[in-house]
């Protein structure tokens, strides 16, 4: 309480005192700056510069040798000669459509060639970040085959997403299980991860039996150049 009450009187003291001032008078005609304006050799901020720019004063400015690359600003672009896809060069309806028999293929040679059609990479007009790919049709998929021991060694996990929700099956459990399941997961590991990987994903169409529901886009059997996706007995 005695410090309280000291603190208070010294404080009403120091505000009743009229000759002393909160701020000296100079601060109010001429802040600090940081520099003193008055010892400063420096010229002032506020200075008689002509300030030119350059787009004002073209012909002034450029060259006469380099006058040509401004006469013809209309005109097609000179310097950008890079080639890049435009909207109507990869439209989905006009893309083609392949098939592939998975009877006794390796299952990832077979996705390999699969990804790199979808991806479009045997395209001379391939751009990594455009869709420029194909549609492929994947029938047999329950046929599928590994090599080595991958049958009872390969393992496929899946989690709920709650504590203890992990399961694991091997790939001859899966296959009898979701055939498809199998080409979807080699071949989604083999695309972009993004936006973009999740549109070309959808070119992607497996299927269990011989048939598939897609005669109307007419595919055409699916180019394979690997001589070892085939499975020798």
């Amino acid at each position: 309480m005695a410090v309280a009450v000291n603190c208070a009187n010294s404080s009403s003291l120091m505000l009743t005192k009229p000759s002393q001032k909160p701020f000296p008078s100079s601060f109010k005609k001429t802040p600090f700056l940081g520099f003193s304006l008055a010892a400063s050799s420096k010229p002032s901020v506020q200075s008689n510069r002509v300030f030119k720019i350059c787009c004002q004063e073209k012909a002034a400015l450029v060259p006469p040798e380099q006058q040509w690359m401004f006469d013809n600003l209309d005109g097609p672009d000179v310097w950008n000669k890079t080639w890049y896809p435009k909207a109507a060069d990869h439209v989905n309806t006009s893309k083609p459509w392949y098939v592939v028999e998975a009877t006794d293929k390796i299952l990832g040679r077979l996705a390999s060639t699969i990804a790199i059609y979808i991806r479009g990479k045997n395209l001379a007009t391939y751009t990594p970040s455009v869709d420029m790919g194909a549609f492929v049709i994947v029938v047999n998929a329950d046929k599928v085959a590994v090599s080595g021991k991958k049958r009872t060694q390969k393992l496929y996990r899946r989690h709920s997403g709650r504590p203890g929700g992990m399961k694991v099956e091997t790939f001859d459990q899966l296959q009898k299980r979701i055939p498809e399941r199998i080409i979807e997961h080699a071949v989604r590991g083999m695309l972009p991860k993004g936006r973009l990987g999740r549109a070309l994903f959808n070119h992607l169409k497996v299927y269990t039996g011989p048939n598939h529901p897609h005669e109307a886009q007419k595919p055409v059997e699916l180019p394979i150049r690997d001589k070892r996706i085939q499975k020798r007995t």
